[in-house]
């Protein structure tokens, strides 16, 4: 059982690094620390854009779920 909680969260985070990748194309580095120069103005998240910020959002919480399974589990 613990080795399928490695192969599940190793595949869960292979996904989550592409899609956090998939999002931050275009933005510098000082867009992710929030010096980008659109004078504080957010954008908001539509269409294939919003699906991945959900998808991400679900994935990490599924990786944080394993994660903890897997140590309850091996107790």
């Amino acid at each position: 059982m613990e080795r399928a909680f490695m192969i599940v969260s190793i595949i869960i985070s292979l996904l989550l690094i592409v899609l956090i990748l998939l999002q931050v194309k275009g933005a510098g580095l000082g867009d992710l620390l929030g010096g980008g120069d659109n004078g504080g103005i957010t954008r908001t998240r539509r269409g294939l854009e919003k699906t991945l910020f959900q998808i991400t959002i679900g994935l990490a919480v599924a990786f944080m779920a394993i994660a903890i399974l897997a140590v309850s589990y091996a107790k």
